[in-house]
């Protein structure tokens, strides 16, 4: 049992494991914190999706579950994360995460 009809588990998953790679690959090469932020959330999703499919493969509903409270903490993490990106360029007028050494003096 797949979560899209006719499509195989192992090529959700395979999906889900391509998203999160390339989240990760984003998060250590980009300098841009904006394009750090979704990064982030491009592995959130891919864990959601994760969640979602082994869910669906064992028919219980704690995989859905757990996507929601990720959901609910990811919205909260970009808020404050936005917040704190508009603070940064406010004071700083860039986004370059090289400029954050700035802030430990």
């Amino acid at each position: 049992m797949s979560i899209i009809p006719g499509v195989e588990p192992w090529a959700v998953l395979s999906f889900a494991a391509i998203i999160f790679f390339i989240g990760l690959a984003g998060l250590v090469i980009r300098r841009n914190l904006l394009v750090v932020l979704m990064c982030i959330e491009l592995m959130l999703n891919a864990v959601n999706l994760t969640f979602v499919s082994f869910s669906q493969i064992h028919q219980n509903l704690e995989g859905q579950m757990a996507v929601f409270f990720i959901i609910v903490v990811a919205a909260a993490e970009s808020a404050v994360g936005l917040g704190l990106i508009i603070a940064l360029f406010r004071t700083l007028r860039t986004l370059d995460t090289e400029n954050l050494q700035l802030l430990k003096e």
